[in-house]
């Protein structure tokens, strides 16, 4: 197949692109770098069915000819973390609602034939059952959550409307090499292990006992390619690691100091999938152990040597925005 991945330099979009070149698939990466790396693709651009274009899917213009002849598109460009989609609202949205327009608008005009989304987990906000089956209420607490989820909402619209065979993978706290070290506050590992890399000790959120079911980028891409093969369209699966594992699990595996750091708002105590319909439907499950899977990245640490390194008073002055806009959100449904 000739396919195109958005985002193709991210931490999970670069992982997809090699594993479709090792599938023998004509890999396009699209990506306008702000938070992708091309030394991601180092292993990709030896590939003679590779090819890298910087675009940046909000210019619609730009995108169009690239899906000329595609058969399958993969959507996993859009902008991460809470704390600027607090502070960049129209950033997120352009990027994650209009940027998701545009790419369908393409797809839709070269009448491809598979679409595959990457929506997140963070839309259930903070989930009344667990594990969390798709069927949950929708409660994003934050922009980044909801631009998310609204472009979800789009998938599956031109899937119904248009024809466009589509799935949409919510993806649960997702880990490996790769992953994203800009200067935001952002995931829990790539803050721990730069501050392992730099004999700094580990900055815990309340006490440590908050659950997430953490899912190794490897499985993920498993998952994805699961959905582009299938004949399935018009669905919606949660994509974890049928477990769920405590950030003091990790500081144990990782081995080093901890402080404490206060319990944020708008996070729940616990993330845990429920992948009962994906495992029913589409036969997958995820196969690396959460033990094993921080071996391997460990394997990989040299990976975070230029990541930002994360103190207390740090953190502190990087989350301002979040307790100011999400606590009183918590005060008034209490």
């Amino acid at each position: 197949m000739k396919v195109l991945v958005t985002g193709g330099a991210g931490f999970i979009g670069s992982h997809l692109v090699d594993f479709l070149l090792e599938k023998n698939h004509e890999v396009i990466a699209i990506d306008n770098l702000s938070t992708g790396w091309l030394k991601n693709l180092e292993k990709a651009q030896k590939h003679s069915n590779f090819s890298f274009l910087n675009v940046d899917i909000r210019d619609k213009d730009q995108l169009i000819p690239l899906f000329e002849n595609v058969d399958w598109v993969f959507h996993l460009a859009a902008l991460a973390d809470i704390v600027p989609s607090i502070e960049k609202p129209r950033e997120y949205f352009e990027t994650n609602v209009d940027g998701t327009f545009n790419v369908l608008e393409a797809s839709k005009k070269a009448k491809i034939k598979r679409f595959i989304y990457a929506a997140s987990s963070s839309c259930y906000g903070i989930p009344k059952v667990y594990p969390t089956p798709e069927t949950s209420a929708i409660s994003p607490q934050y922009p980044y959550a909801l631009t998310k989820y609204l472009a979800e909402e789009l998938v599956m619209h031109f899937e119904e409307l248009y024809k466009i065979p589509s799935v949409s993978l919510r993806f649960f706290n997702v880990y490996g090499p790769r992953s994203r070290t800009t200067g935001t506050y952002g995931a829990v590992f790539g803050v721990f292990l730069a501050q392992k890399l730099n004999n700094k000790p580990f900055t815990v959120v309340g006490d440590g006992t908050q659950t997430r079911d953490f899912t190794y980028v490897l499985d993920v891409v498993e998952a994805i390619y699961s959905a582009a093969i299938s004949n399935v369209t018009g669905e919606i699966f949660n994509v974890g690691s049928s477990g769920h594992y405590s950030v003091n699990k990790l500081t144990q595996l990782l081995k080093g100091e901890v402080v404490h750091i206060p319990k944020r708002p708008g996070e729940p105590d616990s993330t845990f999938a429920d992948i009962s319909k994906i495992y029913k439907i589409l036969g997958w499950s995820a196969k690396i152990s959460f033990e094993d899977g921080v071996k391997k990245l460990l394997d990989h640490i040299e990976d975070f040597k230029d990541a930002p390194i994360w103190d207390e008073k740090s953190i502190e002055k990087a989350t301002k925005n979040w307790f100011k806009y999400l606590t009183p959100n918590q005060e008034q449904k209490k």
